[in-house]
């Protein structure tokens, strides 16, 4: 309640004092607009549907007031905080309706996989069984007896159906990493092969078994050992085309961030384009430091700010405008690139003293209260063990006394968006609990880490679509060049063949090492 007062009470005097001031400060402001902003800011006009974050620590709009703050501007800042409107236009409707049937449709044919997968399976175990148990239910008294020889082949075909089937669940029946937009061309191929083998075998198997009803069991139970045996043989090329062909590498691929520059290599061996992106992103969320906007808005600022500054004259008349603008805007900006990069060298350098600074500060902090941890496990331990104190009340003690230094450093480092209050309360009691340094628990904020240190639900991309000149399911090639998109950046992937490595061989003789000393003594006459 004091602080909403002093707000108002503030609000007013200024409003009382400076009105005059300010209305003839927002005319002239407004005198001053150029036609340029009024349609930069009509064309930037967007909305972006994303789920609410999860009680971050610091507001967004702190680090762009950050550059004006001083080091006590917690004592003497009045924030007045306020609402905001948005609206969603047609084309955002549509977007997400179609979105969302893309959604439903990748869905549906997922699950129509799946099924015709385990379908088939099922026929691939059961025509073995089929084969042996029909001849003994159609006509049981006409068959020949079963010797030694037919029941061990029943132990044979028990044993390898096992082994079969525990192949395909180690192969088939993983968890789906992604949902591609093509087909696995040579998973599909298999299930192909698969079905004209077992149909083939059925076709033989009525045509010759079961129209003539054939006595010979033990001939019966050997044609389905062979299919048995025919079923093994696909299996193991199933793993050399799935899994062995792709494992010696063939190609480099570079991996850029359309945002920020920053680049990875990899080494792939022979995938498809839509394979060879699910791998990437794989290594994206692993590889590449998480995504941070914020910090791109300060040389977005800088170049707005020496654009606001020029000023163009149309001389030559309407016919000329816009290659007299240009003209002038580049021979203005020609002339100011000698002050520019001055200007760059001090932000940069100002603002790494800040951080230097500030990071000092959190350093500090956390060493004396992680100080203060041990003073208190130690006193715990001299009480009852029904007193002991737990990790979580342990971090919510000590974090208070951390809490300022770590703002101040998360604002100046453009990070309080990835960090809530929630998940440092978790992170310092994980590291109580395992008994970790201060230097441990601090690792994750004086250094970006990758995706996957951060929030999943918040910071992973749920939606990425691939572009790409060349067919996805078709193979990597030399100079491939394919675009994975998500909402806020791009990944431009460049592919290279690994070259062909000549080596050649050079005989040393191993006499050509040794050398003989010969040392003259000299004597005095």
């Amino acid at each position: 309640m004091s602080a909403a007062m002093d707000t108002e009470s503030t609000y007013s005097g200024y409003s009382h004092y400076s009105g005059h001031s300010k209305k003839a400060h927002r005319q002239g402001r407004d005198r001053h607009k150029s036609p340029r902003s009024k349609d930069g800011s009509r064309s930037e006009k967007s909305v972006t549907i994303q789920t609410p974050p999860a009680e971050p620590l610091l507001g967004n709009d702190a680090s762009r007031a950050e550059e004006g703050q001083d080091d006590n501007w917690g004592e003497t800042t009045t924030a007045i905080t306020g609402t905001s409107e948005h609206s969603i236009s047609q084309e955002d409707i549509a977007r997400i309706s179609k979105d969302l049937e893309d959604s439903v449709g990748l869905d549906c044919k997922r699950y129509l996989g799946l099924t015709v997968a385990a379908v088939l399976g099922l026929l691939v175990f059961l025509t073995p069984i089929a084969f042996i148990l029909l001849p003994q239910i159609l006509w049981r008294d006409d068959l020949e007896p079963c010797g030694t020889v037919c029941e061990g082949l029943f132990i044979s075909v028990a044993f390898k159906l096992l082994i079969l089937l525990i192949g395909t669940w180690a192969l088939f029946f993983r968890q789906p990493k992604a949902d591609l937009p093509r087909v696995f061309v040579f998973r599909a191929l298999l299930l192909v092969l698969i079905f004209l083998f077992v149909f083939s075998y059925w076709l033989f198997y009525g045509v010759r078994i079961l129209d003539s009803k054939d006595t010979n069991y033990q001939g019966i139970v050997q044609y389905a050992v062979s299919l048995v045996d025919a079923l093994l043989f696909i299996h193991y090329l199933a793993i050399v085309l799935l899994e062995l062909r792709q494992l010696q590498p063939m190609f480099t691929i570079k991996v850029v961030r359309s945002t920020d520059g920053e680049s990875r290599y990899y080494s792939l061996g022979h995938l498809s384009i839509q394979r060879a992106a699910l791998v990437v992103l794989e290594n994206y969320y692993r590889d590449f430091t998480v995504y941070n906007p914020a910090l791109l808005t300060a040389s977005k600022s800088r170049a707005a700010k020496h654009m606001a500054g020029l000023k163009v004259y149309n001389v030559d008349g309407p016919g000329n405008n816009a290659s007299g603008q240009s003209r002038a805007m580049i021979a203005a900006a020609a002339r100011r690139r000698d002050s520019s990069h001055n200007e760059l060298y001090y932000e940069e350098a100002d603002h790494e003293r800040r951080v230097r600074k500030r990071r000092a500060r959190l350093v500090v902090a956390v060493e004396e209260a992680f100080t203060h941890i041990k003073r208190l496990q130690a006193e715990e331990q001299q009480k009852a063990p029904g007193e002991m104190m737990d990790p979580r009340e342990a971090a919510q003690a000590i974090f208070p006394s951390m809490a300022r230094a770590l703002q101040k450093y998360l604002r100046t480092t453009r990070q309080q968006q990835y960090h809530s209050m929630e998940s440092i309360l978790q992170h310092l009691s994980f590291c109580i609990t395992n008994n970790m340094t201060p230097k441990a628990f601090l690792e994750r904020y004086l250094n970006p880490g990758p995706t996957l240190q951060y929030d999943r639900d918040r910071w992973f991309s749920k939606q990425w679509t691939l572009v790409s000149e060349e067919a996805v399911t078709s193979g990597l090639q030399d100079g491939v060049v394919f675009v994975l998109k998500c909402l806020d950046f791009s990944l431009v992937v460049n592919v290279k063949k690994i070259p062909f490595i000549k080596l050649s061989e050079e005989f040393i003789d191993p006499k050509s090492h040794k050398f003989v000393l010969r040392l003259q003594s000299e004597t005095s006459v």
